[in-house]
């Protein structure tokens, strides 16, 4: 077992035994940890995830669900009508910056890249509205092999898993993007997808935002977040 420690005594080897143990753990706990999102090719995992941003998945599998039927191709996408297309995203919110970024994303993915979505974060991250978080979520789900072998790639951290990963003590930045670099240093590289959908399903379940079930815990023996309560 590794023992909770103060946040300023967590070494890297302390943190690679205690993901260890976490993924361990949570892998038996749940099993079919996966994306949520509902898609049929890779771009429309792309225009999914970009609609995912402040709004529930739930949210956006029922605008896609009459979306994806409506606009089947890029090409589709290319040519909507901007002003149609918000209104046909509008519950997802921010819908106008989403239509801003997704249509010019469409006519990039057509005239730069013949179509298809590109399979590297260097190429992804030059799309209209796609930073890191999208990039990691579409290449790890679209194209492992390349994802595994992309020196670009990394951990899509979400609310849920900077959250989690704060709580367990396998991170300490205060945002995202240095929250990604922490957790790098310690998954191990054939579990960068899957530990995104570890810790949300966690971060749903058990360890939320408001008020953390800790007595109920897998991990509240090895948590330095439950430890402390």
């Amino acid at each position: 077992m590794v023992q909770p420690q103060p946040s300023k005594e967590r070494s890297t080897a302390w943190r690679r035994k205690q993901v260890a143990q976490v993924i361990v753990r949570l892998e038996r706990e749940y099993p079919d940890a996966h994306i949520v999102l509902r898609y049929g090719n890779d771009w429309e995992l792309l225009v999914a995830v970009v609609l995912s941003a402040q709004c529930t998945d739930v949210t956006v599998n029922k605008v896609t669900a009459d979306l994806f039927s409506k606009y089947r191709t890029v090409e589709d996408y290319a040519a909507a009508d901007p002003t149609e297309f918000e209104q046909d995203i509008k519950p997802t919110g921010f819908f106008r910056n989403k239509t801003k970024n997704i249509l010019a994303s469409a006519q990039r993915v057509l005239h730069e890249y013949g179509g298809d979505v590109p399979r590297s974060m260097a190429e992804l991250v030059t799309l209209p509205g796609v930073a890191r978080k999208t990039a990691n979520i579409v290449l790890g789900n679209t194209d492992p092999e390349a994802f595994a072998a992309d020196p670009g790639a990394g951990i899509a951290v979400d609310t849920h898993v900077y959250r989690v990963s704060q709580r367990l003590g396998l991170a300490a930045a205060n945002d995202a993007a240095k929250t990604e670099r922490e957790l790098m240093e310690v998954v191990p590289r054939g579990k960068w997808t899957s530990i995104t959908y570890l810790l949300i399903e966690h971060g749903r379940a058990v360890c939320t935002a408001r008020k953390p079930r800790c007595g109920e815990c897998l991990l509240n023996d090895i948590c330095p977040s439950a430890f402390a309560v």
